[in-house]
């Protein structure tokens, strides 16, 4: 079965948004065992969504529309979908109702004329209750082809999807299509390749998709069968191989888990405290960590201790080894380490300090960055030469960091 994304919204165009939703949508199309061939970004014109959709509807089974549900005049979408596909707008109660519900239980009471824009749907049309918003999702069938609408916000296109519409799409599919997600740290995306080059080659069903991520690698076990049972027989044994060529450099094997969520988890089971002690991520590693619902658990306190007279104060960090080794050091990064466990009583300490850019420093390269993890006594400090910008080498700090974290909580503790 074939989709087709049309992103709407002339601020994609111009580049004053990132399309997060195209994103979205193909990975979760794919992992649905749908083909996309096309994608195409259109600004608020009525002559050329028309004629997108038109052409979208001639090489696709279904078609998924983003943005353009609101209220205002440049909100075309559902317009010109509907008078293409052929069918007349009216006013559906249940979708009123939930609007007056929505601004009245909101921040904003006042009700405009213009969002009752919003109530009229294509008639015959099945409507998508939105819980984060006013514009109901859509989907209008005819003669075979299915156009899905959802609004442009990703907060409220997120779970929209995966509570209305991943259900729908899998209804048509004629096979169960099963995916498991890999993830992996401490290889490149042409390192994993090369290790699986003979399950890719010899793949038929399931199939194995690698996505490259900023210092981590995915994959992507699919498998198609009659029921659900038969594509987890499919993926199990491949899914075991591959834990057994990659063994701890897989930080999980759920799709929604995040490697700060994957620390996190493994601070909780072996009830450890962690502090963080950073300098080039300036706080970064910190973030990561209590994104994570129930952080507060283990996470005890963060440093950002950009400075030298920082580092000293704050971490401990001798004038000493400051002046003889500098502050991007193997040395500085272990009294980091250290300091940060000590001026918290923390169970652990991860510590980075390194050279962002663009400028060097001294005989230092942009990019060398030293990262330490104190635990049990001991601190493991590991040295990074990063390529890439300023952001692209804070990144892979902040990632490297957690990875070694999770590999230190494993090597002193699991039994």
């Amino acid at each position: 079965m074939v989709v087709e994304l049309i992103s709407v919204g002339t601020e994609l165009l111009l580049g004053n948004i990132v399309n997060t939703n195209a994103q979205f949508l193909a990975e979760k199309c794919a992992s649905l065992g749908l083909s996309m061939y096309h994608q195409v970004t259109v600004g608020d014109n009525r002559e050329r969504l028309a004629e997108d959709i038109n052409t979208a509807l001639q090489r696709a089974d279904i078609i998924i529309l983003t943005g353009g549900l609101g209220p205002t005049e440049d909100d075309i979408t559902k317009e010109v979908c509907a008078e293409v596909m052929g069918f007349k707008l009216v006013e559906d109660p249940h979708t009123r109702e939930r609007i007056e519900t929505y601004f009245k239980d909101g921040i904003y009471p006042v009700i405009t004329e213009n969002n009752w824009k919003q109530a009229l749907i294509p008639e015959g049309c099945k409507v998508l209750d939105n819980h984060n918003g006013t514009a109901p999702g859509l989907i209008l069938e005819k003669a075979g082809k299915a156009a899905i609408l959802l609004p442009g916000p990703f907060n409220e296109l997120k779970p929209l999807f995966l509570d209305a519409v991943s259900p729908y799409l899998q209804e048509l599919q004629p096979e169960v299509i099963r995916s498991q997600m890999i993830k992996i740290c401490g290889h490149g995306e042409s390192q994993v390749a090369d290790q699986i080059k003979d399950l890719i080659a010899a793949q038929t069903n399931p199939t194995i998709a690698p996505y490259a991520k900023t210092a981590e690698v995915h994959l992507r076990v699919t498998a198609r069968a009659a029921d659900d049972e038969t594509a987890k027989s499919l993926i199990k044994p491949v899914v075991k191989e591959i834990k057994n060529r990659f063994g701890d450099d897989i930080y999980t094997t759920k799709e929604e888990e995040t490697l700060e969520m994957a620390v996190v988890r493994l601070l909780k089971k072996y009830e450890l405290t962690v502090t963080t002690a950073e300098s080039c991520t300036g706080g970064l590693i910190a973030g990561r960590l209590v994104n994570v619902s129930g952080a507060s658990e283990v996470f005890r306190e963060g440093f950002v201790t950009y400075s030298n007279k920082a580092k000293r104060k704050i971490l401990d960090v001798s004038k000493g080894t400051l002046k003889k080794y500098g502050a991007v050091s193997e040395q500085t990064a272990k009294e980091m380490a250290t300091g940060g466990v000590f001026a918290t009583d923390a169970d652990v300490c991860i510590a980075v300090t390194g050279i962002a850019g663009p400028s060097t420093e001294g005989d230092k390269p942009v990019g060398l960055v030293y990262i330490a993890c104190y635990m049990k006594d001991k601190v493991k400090v590991e040295e990074y030469h990063f390529k890439g910008n300023r952001d692209k080498i804070r990144e892979q700090a902040v990632v490297k960091s957690l990875d070694l974290l999770r590999r230190s909580i494993l090597t002193n503790y699991r039994g």
